[in-house]
């Protein structure tokens, strides 16, 4: 790669560390004093770099894996064919990987052989993106940087170490993991590193889905989203891991109602406008609208019947494909599937309107129209009648103790089967409605909802 090996870059290091590097700074106190050769590396210097909020940070070390495992109490090999030990250190995880150089890579994801090293200069080779393969000497308060990430974090540019199409190569995760780093870290593609994603795009197909799921996740709950898959549909990777996000492209919406533009567009102002958003909601902002491509139609105006319930089925469809979490995925279906009944909320009876309210990810929900009405004609009068209405009603307002139970039913002469499943709900709607409100009124509710057939007289 044209590296010279001795005459690696070395800066003062003058930015404070982090509390949450304390547990990887002492792992590092610890395999120095024994004569190894130890930095913080990784995203956690990255990060400090850029003035954004780092995380813990991982130590690279000229130590190897049965060194690391005498100094340290509490170890656990977690990678140990690729060198990597887990060290425990304060309750905290510490990743702890030897130096080490990787030769081909024949699946476009693992290494076929990794030779572990006491080189830095070697291990720095191996890395991604340039920005992720600075050393952090804490004590020496020295940054060591090989391959010229001190300079591309100054310039905010995203980088691949050496060739893009051999990095890219060797792990085709990378190919989606690029535009989410420059999305997260305010940073701008390097016109190589963008060139060799469209080139090499194909390769993701070597990746698994798994891998593409956790990939995509970390992409809805960080930074910019929005940005990222911009990146992503330039370079023709959407369509390729997400074809029915890719498929919003293009696809008009009624400009009385989306003066934004087509549904793509609207998508991604609603990631824009989102701060903050769990796996789940950010799933459910994504393909709230994926069926309508499917469901477009012209009559008097643009419209996309039945998109909701199409669209709850494809997201399940894609969660199993990328093999998601059954729970967030569920969570995301019932998003896509109850987002467009906040038009007719404020004509809802009492008791509809309480168990809308109620539904177990109804704050999601609520966040979810409110973006998807920024994102578009931002008339938010649902979105504020909700809140209203929601902080008026206390707990047993929306979900009331019942006045009677099946066994009650039964007691009182009531058949047993589904029939007693449906006169319990006709009777917590009566409940809901401020109808019935003691068991005395519910006993007298039933007699003229739901009587008892008369007794048959005695033979």
């Amino acid at each position: 790669m044209g590296m010279n090996r001795n005459a690696i870059n070395s800066f003062s290091w003058q930015l404070p560390l982090p509390p949450a590097t304390r547990p990887a700074q002492e792992v590092i106190e610890t395999l120095v004093a024994a004569g190894h050769e130890a930095y913080l590396v990784g995203g956690a210097v990255r990060d400090l770099l850029l003035g954004l909020p780092p995380g813990d940070g991982d130590v690279a070390t000229s130590a190897s894996p049965a060194e690391i495992a005498e100094l340290f109490p509490h170890t656990e090999p977690v990678g140990l064919a690729f060198g990597v030990m887990i060290v425990i250190q304060d309750d905290t995880v510490v990743e702890t990987a030897t130096f080490r150089s990787e030769e081909s890579y024949g699946d476009g994801r693992h290494p076929d052989r990794v030779v572990l090293s006491t080189s830095l200069a070697e291990d720095a080779e191996r890395r991604d993106f340039t920005v992720n393969a600075l050393y952090l000497d804490p004590a020496g308060r020295r940054l060591l940087d090989p391959v010229g990430g001190m300079a591309d974090c100054e310039r905010r540019l995203l980088r691949t170490v050496g060739d893009p199409g051999a990095r890219f190569r060797e792990d085709a995760l990378r190919l989606l993991r690029a535009p989410r780093l420059a999305a997260q870290c305010g940073l701008t593609l390097h016109p190589d590193t963008l060139a060799a994603l469209a080139r090499y795009r194909e390769g993701i197909r070597q990746v698994s889905a798994e891998r593409v799921g956790k990939e995509i996740s970390l992409l809805l709950t960080g930074v910019d989203p929005a940005r990222a898959l911009e990146t992503l549909a330039a370079v023709g990777l959407l369509e390729l891991i997400l074809p029915e996000v890719a498929a919003l492209q293009g696809v008009p919406q009624p400009p009385e109602y989306h003066p934004e533009g087509d549904v793509w567009t609207h998508t991604l102002l609603m990631l824009q406008l989102s701060e903050n958003r769990s796996w789940s909601l950010g799933l459910g902002i994504l393909l709230h609208d994926v069926a309508k491509p499917l469901t477009i139609t012209h009559a008097d105006r643009i419209r996309f019947n039945g998109h909701t319930a199409l669209g709850e089925q494809m997201t399940r469809d894609i969660g199993r494909r990328l093999r998601l979490p059954t729970r967030v995925v569920e969570q995301a279906a019932a998003l896509v599937r109850d987002h467009m009944r906040f038009l007719d909320v404020q004509k809802m009876r009492p008791a509809t309107l309480k168990r809308f309210l109620r539904l177990p990810n109804f704050a999601d929900l609520l966040e979810l129209h409110r973006l998807d009405c920024l994102a578009s004609h931002a008339r938010l009068d649902n979105h504020d009648f909700c809140q209203r209405v929601r902080a008026d009603l206390r707990q047993e307002d929306l979900r009331p103790q019942p006045l009677l139970r099946g066994r009650d039913l039964l007691a009182l002469g009531y058949a047993p089967g589904p029939r007693l499943g449906h006169i319990l709900r006709e009777l917590e709607t009566a409940q809901l409605e401020g109808e019935v409100k003691t068991r005395v009124g519910a006993e007298a509710w039933l007699q003229q909802n739901f009587p008892l057939p008369p007794p048959e007289p005695a033979q």
